[in-house]
């Protein structure tokens, strides 16, 4: 598995790309090399991080796989000499929802893991219906009623740093009018889910030299702020603000090939491409 994947990741490097998340197979392989960690030597580093930073997040198959063996983990079916129990929780925490919410609420009831089970559904906001299990929980245990009052306190987001008083960035400027094909044309729809194969076609033919530009303006050492007289008219398009994003953005703690912030200026922002941006962490 792990030849397989250097080689995979050679032949993404070679096209500017970092490799793809990790699917549900090879995460099913990947946990087999963990429970077999002592024997991987110098590997060891390695299979971690693989395991904590390169698999998507949420209902994703691969985050199923990986829930379920931290869940293995921290209820005692499973050993991993390089995963304690405690670390698994920990990871548990960085999945964003999802298969690893249930999990967490479960460790509630565990006296020495329910403080960590406590700070990661703190700052968890997809939830789902797990909710009405964590509200029934907090009548008679006092680790979910924690949960209830950090979520009261909006503990979510007061703990996050502060917006800064000022922000200096770097302008790309796109003159006229761009609309969300400008960014993420029909014509490679095929490579959406792909976010950063996808965004290698962001302004192709509104502004071919976009992407060289992009990189030689981040060479000043600021943000790139997107700056256009209009922008984000057309068809609604997540797609659009991801491929801004994969050039401004920054990446996103544990979660694989998406990037969030940003700056969007613009005369005019289209509504839906501004709450869309909004949503997906940038400042327009």
């Amino acid at each position: 598995m792990l030849n397989e994947y250097r080689n995979h990741v050679s032949q993404r490097a070679e096209q500017n790309l970092p490799p793809l998340p990790l699917d549900a197979q090879q995460v099913t392989q990947l946990t087999d090399l963990l429970i077999q960690s002592a024997e991987q030597g110098e590997e060891k580093d390695f299979l971690l991080d693989l395991f904590i930073n390169r698999i998507p997040p949420g209902v994703d198959d691969a985050a199923k796989v990986k829930a379920d063996f931290l869940k293995s983990i921290v209820t005692g079916k499973q050993n991993c000499a390089i995963i304690s129990a405690e670390k698994a929780t920990e990871i548990l925490g960085t999945m964003g929802g999802g298969y690893n919410i249930q999990p967490l609420v479960d460790l509630l009831d565990n006296d020495a893991l329910a403080p960590i089970a406590v700070t990661a559904l703190s700052s968890s906001l997809l939830i789902a219906d797990a909710w009405h299990g964590i509200m029934e929980k907090a009548k008679n245990n006092a680790f979910a009623q924690q949960v209830v009052d950090s979520w009261a306190a909006g503990e979510w987001f007061t703990r996050r740093d502060k917006l800064s008083d000022t922000i200096t960035v770097t302008v790309l400027k796109v003159p006229g009018e761009t609309n969300t094909d400008d960014l993420s044309p029909a014509t490679e729809a095929w490579s959406r889910p792909d976010i950063p194969l996808h965004a290698q076609s962001m302004l192709v033919t509104k502004m071919p030299d976009a992407l060289t530009t992009i990189e030689q303006l981040k060479k000043k050492g600021h943000p790139i702020a997107y700056v256009g007289d209009v922008v984000g008219t057309g068809s609604s398009r997540k797609s659009a603000i991801n491929s801004v994003l994969w050039h401004m953005g920054d990446d996103i703690p544990y979660i694989p090939n998406k990037r969030q912030g940003g700056v969007v200026l613009g005369g005019k922002i289209a509504p839906i491409f501004f709450n869309t941006a909004e949503d997906s962490g940038a400042l327009p």
